[in-house]
Formats: structure tokens, C-alpha cells, sequence
């Protein structure tokens, strides 16, 4: 048998050639909620037993006779890390393990971080859970089925319809070769599979607001497991060894929502000192207890940070001031382990790459990233947009599903200060005929406005890219790759209101009839995708990029031109080039798929970072 317990709960030293300061970081090393952690935590990635099921005759764990391969989670089957590498159409697929059941008292549960697409648990033969969306979290309180054995055995049958295009997947094909911009399936379990031991009453979700205006920090907590009176949660706020609030506060109905209000420091050139931003990425260290009079139920680690971002007029404000956006479109993917990261320390990388590239955030593109990728963002001062994956039908399936998952994506990461941006669709995937059906359009209006009452705290752009209905920012997607056609396009001798009456690329209008500009900032959201694709590289004709180029001084040139020329366009307010890195066949990355510079580092910054009305950190 596999009993693999594998205990998780020291640092490893990924700290080296950073700058940051290895005292400020009380996150565990790899842990899979970094903003509420505990100690007895224990992960199940590792050798899975595995089948698939083409047929479906399987509904329960007893009508399998036979495993027929071993799998190592969380890699996706259709990824050569899994060990499996198969990247055929297969609907159902099965997966079991067992474990040694860690040791203490209390509850014990059972954490998937994502699996694609509907998955249904089993434990020790009884049927625990079924949860629907491929790219969020669930949680089970496995105790009522714990036995004497001192072994836990967990079965789970995942159902991902490869050709089921009423879902949100995203860049995921439905053919069987993946072809122009989409790219290999993920099937079943792709994030960390881990248990952890709590008390028989503690802290479930908490959630954290930044107050600017009045320096306050909005905490709010959800109390599982055992009712009981008299119960209080302690919270000691602190950055490094400087302590900001310590506060007892009565849980009422299983929660509290309370203001933590800390001493406005009053002079700008001091609260910029406990400001969060990408140039100086203050974090606020969070220790969360809750107690029974004098007994301790449960204990946690968070962190938090006074950040605050919206709009004024044609800016996008940081803290209260323009800023500047620099982003590149990230597709979250890599080569032998699909869109899951091959390790902690490759998302730290991805995270390090694009900040010395003069990027200042990311567009994570169709994907719904792993939250370490969004710790070392929080960590090292890097801003994200936040995209749904898109469904490509418009159902009344499809609207429920979506409409469901995108909940849960907002309540997983709201607490990040990071993120800056959501983006509930796309280029009208999903809602083709946004222009002439009334339903479509209605759809977009209503995912916009949802996501504005879930978080009025943040920027939404209803549909990124084209055809505008509500929006906060009005993004523009456009892949002329001729500087000076580019210029002219929206250069200074161009009118708004000329600008929004034309058509642009795709043939697509940019704002719907009666959905007028009205001043919102103007941002050029996806542009450039060079690609780099010599006639001797292997598979060179299957290259895949807006414009081609077949020697890396080309590409440098070419790069260094468009940057210039947007960095100088007045209208915009931000920009985010396509793209990060080579995904499969599109080879339009700064950098290959290993994350390899394709031109030197400094030369990228230095485009990055050309010319320009604006410095990096303001207008």
C-alpha cells in the first residue's frame, strides 16, 4: 500500500537573491492557502492509483476490479510530469489513495485546491462530497468516516467532457490537437490534494477589506464545526516587530464582522511606509485566535495589507494616486505540467521574471491561478487581473456555471492585495452575438454588476477587449504591429470621440449603442504578439503569433519600436503586451517556454520601460 504521509511545515530556501527580507515571510513554504494557515497540515500530492473510464460503468469505488495505472497528483493526466501523458478525448477518470491518518484530536479535513471538472469523493467507501468547477476549491470534514485502522482510503471520480464547450475551460481545446491559441486539456485533480487537523469549533474563511480613506482594516470571519456561546477571536496585527492592533472581539451567529482601525500615521511621507504597491510590497502579518474562555480552539496565520485601489476620471489610482500599468498577458501554462506549476518555486520565478522585464503586474489570461502564484505576487509586489474562464456556448447551463464559479473565485481571493482588477469575460467568448441579442448583453451587464456587489473595493471590466457594455476601464485589444500605424491610430490628432465610432481589429466596434465611452480610463490591453519562429526550429510551421519573426534581432528591434511608440500614447493608461512566455504552439512569449530570455533581460526592461508621459509609478 502507498501510505505516504507527507508533512509539510518547514521553510526551504527560496529566499536567496531577492533583496526580501526572510523575517518578514510566516507563510510555510508551499503552503496551499497562504492566507490561512495552520500548522498540522499534511499534503497528498504524490502516487495516486488511476484509470480511466471512457465508458462510464463505473459509479462507486466497488465497481472497480482493477487499477491500471499509477498517476502522480496534482498533475493533470494529459501532462508528461503525471507520468501519464495522454492526451486523448477521456470523459471520466478515477483516482484512489491511502494514507495514515494523522494523529490528534478534533476534526480532520479533506482539501482539493481544484479539479477539472465535476468531482465526486469517496472515503474510506463513503460517498462525502460532489462539487462542480474546475477551478476552485472544496472542502470535506472527513471525521464521521475515520476508522479504527489508522489508515484513510480516498477515492475520486472526476467527469471532465472533453467536447463540452457550455463550461468554463478556459484556453483548453476541444479538438483533439490543440490549434491556433488554445491548448492541451487538464483533466481531473490539478492542484494540491492535502488534510489538516482542527478543533471541533474553529475559523473556516476570513476575509480581509483595506479602508483607506479612514485606515481601517475590514476583517470578517465565518465560524465552523460546534456552535457554542461565549466564544472570542484575538487578532494581533503587526509588520516585523512593530505591533499595529491587538484586539479581543465576541463571536455572535458563528461570525464577526469588525473595523480594525489603526493609528492613521497623518504625513504622506510615513503612511507611504505602511502602503502596500509593487515598488513597495508592505505586507501585514495577521495571528488569529479563537478561545472558549481561557482554551484555545484553533489558530491561525494571515496577512493582509492597507492597499487601496479604483478610478478617477480617465486614471487608474493606486493608493490614492495615478498609476501607471505595465502588464504582460500571462497564460499560466508550462510544457510538461500543463497549467499546473512543476513546483512552488517556479511560480516565485514567473513572478521575478516579469518584475525584472519593467513589467508592474500581470494579466492572468483565462485561468484561475494556483494561490501561491497570487502569495508571491502579494509578496514580492506584482498587480493582477483576475479573468474567468470563458465557456464558449451561451446556454442557460453555461450562465449557471459560470455564474456559480465566478462566485467562488471571488470569495478564494478577494483578500489579496494583488489583485486590482476583475474580469469576468473576454472578446465576447461566450456571448458571440453580444451586439444583437439582448440576452447576451444582459448576461454581461449582470456578471458585471454581480462582481461590483461581491467586491465593491476593485475595477471590473465587463468584457475585455471589445464590444463595452458597463465597464470600469475600457480595454482595447489591438494587434497592429506597425508602430506608426499604431500611432496614428490613437495618437494626439485623434478624437474620442472619433476613436469610438470606428471599428477595430476583428471587426468589432468598442462600445455597444448606448453604452458611451464616459471617460473611463483607456487601456490597450492586449497588443504586440510577436512571435519568434526561425525556419529552423523544429515545428516552425506550426508557429503561432500575429506577426513573425525569424532572427531574435528582429524581434528585439521590433519589440523596442511598439513599446516606445504605446509608452508615448496619452490616451492610454496602462498596457499589457501579449505575451509572458511560448505556451505550445503560440511562440509569441518574451521568453521561450522554460522561461528562457529569448533577448536579454535589460533589454526587455529597458522597452518595457521606454519613453513614455508617465514613470513607473505615476502620471
Amino acid at each position: 500500500m502507498n501510505l505516504l504521509l507527507g508533512r509539510s511545515d518547514g521553510e526551504t530556501e527560496l529566499y536567496r537573491d531577492t533583496g526580501v527580507d526572510k523575517k518578514s515571510h510566516f507563510i510555510q513554504s508551499e503552503y496551499p492557502r497562504p492566507q490561512l494557515q495552520r500548522n498540522n497540515w499534511y499534503s497528498l500530492n504524490g502516487t495516486w492509483k488511476f484509470l480511466y473510464d471512457d465508458k462510464g460503468q463505473f459509479v462507486q469505488p466497488s465497481n472497480i476490479t482493477e487499477w491500471t495505472h499509477h498517476i502522480e497528483v496534482p498533475f493533470a493526466p494529459e501532462s508528461t510530469k503525471s507520468g501519464i501523458g495522454d492526451l486523448g478525448f477521456h470523459a471520466n477518470c478515477w483516482y484512489e489513495r491511502e494514507f495514515i491518518t494523522p494523529p490528534g484530536q478534533g476534526r480532520l479535513l479533506l482539501h482539493f485546491g481544484a479539479v477539472d471538472y465535476r468531482a465526486r469523493v469517496w472515503v474510506n467507501g463513503q460517498f462525502m462530497a460532489d462539487h462542480e468547477g474546475g477551478h476552485t476549491p472544496f472542502s470535506i470534514d472527513i471525521t464521521p468516516v475515520l476508522n479504527n485502522s489508522g489508515v484513510t482510503k480516498v477515492t475520486v471520480w472526476a467527469q471532465d467532457d472533453p467536447h463540452d464547450l457550455a463550461k468554463p475551460r478556459g484556453k483548453q481545446d476541444w479538438q483533439l490537437e490543440p490549434h491556433s491559441i488554445w491548448y492541451p486539456r487538464t483533466s481531473g485533480i490539478w492542484q494540491t490534494v492535502w488534510v489538516e487537523r482542527v478543533s471541533g469549533t474553529y475559523i473556516d474563511r476570513i476575509r480581509w477589506t483595506p479602508e483607506f480613506e479612514r485606515w481601517e482594516i475590514g476583517f470578517y470571519a465565518a465560524i465552523a464545526g460546534d456552535r457554542q456561546d461565549g466564544i472570542q477571536i484575538k487578532i494581533k496585527l503587526s509588520i516585523g516587530d512593530t505591533v499595529l492592533a491587538k484586539d479581543t472581539y465576541e463571536v455572535f451567529n458563528g461570525e464577526i464582522h469588525r473595523r480594525i482601525a489603526l493609528s492613521d500615521p497623518g504625513i504622506d511621507d510615513y503612511r507611504n511606509e505602511l502602503l502596500w504597491s509593487p515598488e513597495k510590497p508592505t505586507l501585514i502579518a495577521a495571528e488569529i485566535q479563537l478561545w472558549e474562555q481561557d482554551k484555545l480552539l484553533d489558530e491561525v496565520k494571515s496577512y493582509t495589507a492597507m492597499r487601496t485601489v479604483g478610478i478617477q476620471r480617465d486614471r487608474l489610482m493606486l493608493n490614492g494616486r495615478p498609476y501607471y500599468l505595465r502588464l504582460v498577458l500571462d497564460q499560466g501554462y508550462w510544457q510538461d505540467t500543463l497549467m499546473t506549476p512543476p513546483s512552488d518555486a517556479a511560480l516565485r520565478r514567473d513572478v521575478e521574471l516579469v518584475k525584472a522585464m519593467g513589467f508592474n503586474g500581470v494579466r492572468k489570461h483565462q485561468k484561475i491561478e494556483d494561490p501561491r502564484f497570487l502569495y508571491w505576487a502579494d509578496v514580492l509586489g506584482l498587480l493582477v487581473w483576475e479573468e474567468m474562464p470563458s465557456a464558449y456556448r451561451f446556454t442557460p447551463k453555461a450562465v449557471e456555471r459560470i455564474t456559480k464559479e465566478w462566485t467562488e473565485v471571488i470569495e478564494r481571493d478577494i483578500s489579496h492585495p494583488c489583485i486590482v482588477v476583475w474580469v469576468p469575460f473576454n472578446e465576447s467568448w461566450g456571448v458571440p452575438n453580444l451586439v444583437e441579442t439582448p440576452a447576451h448583453r444582459n448576461y454581461v451587464l449582470a456578471m458585471y454588476h454581480l462582481t461590483k456587489t461581491l467586491d465593491p473595493s476593485r475595477p471590473v471590466v465587463g468584457n475585455d477587449g471589445w464590444e463595452s457594455t458597463d465597464t470600469d476601464i475600457l480595454a482595447i485589444h489591438d494587434y497592429e504591429t506597425n508602430p506608426s500605424r499604431l500611432a496614428h491610430r490613437y495618437g494626439p490628432e485623434v478624437k474620442l470621440s472619433d476613436l469610438f465610432e470606428r471599428r477595430r481589429p476583428g471587426g468589432r466596434i468598442l462600445t455597444l449603442d448606448n453604452y458611451p465611452h464616459q471617460g473611463q480610463p483607456v487601456m490597450l490591453t492586449e497588443f504586440g504578439g510577436i512571435a519568434y519562429a526561425p525556419d529552423d526550429k523544429p515545428d516552425a510551421d506550426k508557429a503561432w503569433g500575429y506577426e513573425r519573426c525569424f532572427n531574435i534581432s528582429e524581434l528585439e528591434m521590433k519589440y523596442t519600436a511598439l513599446l516606445e511608440t504605446v509608452n508615448n500614447i496619452e490616451i492610454f493608461s496602462g498596457f499589457c503586451y501579449t505575451q509572458f512566455a511560448d505556451t505550445f504552439q503560440e511562440a509569441n512569449g518574451l521568453l521561450y517556454s522554460d522561461r528562457t530570455p529569448k533577448i536579454p533581460i535589460k533589454a526587455i526592461r529597458a522597452a518595457t520601460l521606454s519613453g513614455g508621459v508617465c514613470t513607473p509609478t505615476s502620471c
